[in-house]
């Protein structure tokens, strides 16, 4: 049967579609998230970083898997395991079981999403047709985020907070049943090495899911309580024991090698530090306009479109001003105009106007993000030699989620002291949200600070147009 590769492509953007959509609709519900199941201030951030920690921690061991094993058995298998996770979260009846249910869902992505790009990779070959699938990739990806906002609002206005995960069960289920006719099988390594470094990836996810939360319970507990010190040193101990895992695999999951590039590394700590600034101020702000600002879940996630319009225009403007202007250029200007946007919503108060307060900093963070992002993925495998480009990839889109997961939780934790430390002060109950708020944002601020002081130390890049093309789908 001849399959035309387009309706390949329609087939894995609609599932990469869902897996973005998933970071993005779950925030506008977690007000009501918090209120059914009785989520405290402190543990509702599990419910993003839950599924945060499992596909960064994940995503390179399922691209491993895909070369392996082969890329479409992977996909399906990433995609099954997806939307049953998705059918159990909307089924939930406490926080542990829905966190449980995200994590295994972000789980389910880490294995589908590489997958996926591999097998996008195989369809189209080298040339302008990968070029435009590449472009169209990026752009679903994108238009997920984007319109996660606004489909969490409606379908929890209209329907309940569960339908943001019974959503993904009716498309998983369409997109099983077209795979075997869309999408061909296609196997690699036979004959090759076929070693999993499974212990590298339980290793270090372990050691990350530690490390946040002991500085969740920092909060409740202090640093000096000795349930944040052991999961803090069990952290520690186990991030050690998965670098010398790597140090000694055959077929590291995380070949260490390529962090002698400096490029790679720079750009490693600014996805990290660009993943932190985004995922606190989505988290941040959707509850801070529903609980403090009384929106409906759509109002807000109406709110939130301006932020991903001028997102989706930063990532095309990027593209094209880094070949004018190089890499670092357009890099820094993408953080000074984080830093900018960050600070203008953190000035945001109990009473301030949408269009004079909010709007303008949702825009020009819109901007800056992608205006980090694109250039930051050009750099980071500008060092490598080609037949690791995939694996340095991988690494920066790891530490992008992983650096959005640790970013949240300092962050989170910060502003709920702050919340906490007001209502003791005898602060109304509004107010303290805001000031929690309000020290979040600076906050997250100060991470994009930090990434200003990082690219500077980026080297200066002239890319390709196929460099952008790339850059553009995995940012």
């Amino acid at each position: 049967m001849r399959r035309s590769p387009w309706s390949t492509l329609a087939v894995l953007a609609l599932a990469q579609f869902i897996v973005v959509l998933d970071v993005t609709i779950v925030n506008v519900a977690l007000p009501d998230i918090q209120a059914d199941l009785k989520f405290s201030a402190d543990s509702l951030q599990w419910v993003i970083n839950a599924y945060t920690l499992l596909f960064g921690g994940f995503l390179l061991l399922g691209g491993r898997m895909a070369d392996i094993l082969g890329p479409r058995r992977v996909f399906v298998g990433g995609l099954v395991l997806f939307g049953a996770a998705s059918l159990v979260a909307g089924l939930s009846n406490s926080p542990e079981f829905l966190i449980g249910a995200r994590a295994v869902q972000g789980l389910g992505g880490a294995l589908l999403s590489p997958a996926a790009l591999a097998i996008l990779t195989v369809t189209f070959a080298h040339g302008r047709d990968r070029n435009i699938a590449m472009g169209v990739w990026g752009g679903l990806a994108g238009l997920g985020g984007t319109l996660g906002v606004v489909a969490g609002g409606l379908l929890v206005d209209s329907l309940s907070w569960q339908w943001v995960f019974f959503v993904n069960v009716p498309i998983v289920v369409g997109l099983v049943a077209l795979i075997p006719v869309y999408i061909r099988d296609t196997r690699h390594n036979e004959n090759g090495n076929r070693a999993f470094d499974t212990a590298g990836a339980v290793l270090g996810t372990a050691g990350l899911l530690s490390v946040v939360y002991a500085v969740v319970r920092s909060e409740p507990k202090g640093w000096g309580s000795g349930e944040v010190v052991t999961f803090l040193v069990a952290g520690v101990v186990l991030l050690a024991a998965f670098v010398m895992v790597e140090r000694r695999s055959k077929a590291p999951l995380v070949p260490l090698r390529l962090f002698r590039s400096r490029a790679l590394s720079v750009s490693s700590g600014a996805l990290a530090l660009n993943g932190a600034g985004f995922l606190s101020m989505f988290f941040l702000t959707a509850i801070y306009l529903q609980q403090v600002r009384g929106d409906s879940a759509l109002e807000a996630g109406l709110h939130f479109l301006p932020m991903g319009g001028a997102a989706i225009v930063g990532a095309v403007l990027a593209s094209q001003l880094v070949q004018k202007l190089g890499t670092r250029t357009v890099q820094l200007s993408g953080a000074v105009l984080s830093v900018a946007g960050l600070l203008l919503l953190s000035q945001a108060g109990a009473t301030d106007s949408y269009a004079g307060h909010l709007l303008p900093g949702f825009i020009i963070f819109g901007f800056g993000i992608l205006g980090v992002g694109v250039p930051g993925q050009i750099t980071a495998v500008s060092e490598v030699e080609h037949h690791e480009a995939g694996a340095a990839s991988g690494v920066v889109s790891a530490m992008y989620q992983v650096g959005g997961a640790l970013g949240l939780a300092i962050v989170t934790t910060l502003s709920i002291t702050r919340t906490t430390d007001a209502l003791a002060n005898g602060v109304p109950q509004q107010q303290a949200l805001v000031d929690g708020f309000q020290r979040g944002l600076l906050v997250a601020a100060g991470f994009a600070v930090a990434n200003v002081l990082l690219t500077l130390a980026s080297p200066q890049l002239q890319p390709t147009a196929e460099q952008l093309t790339e850059a553009a789908a995995a940012a």
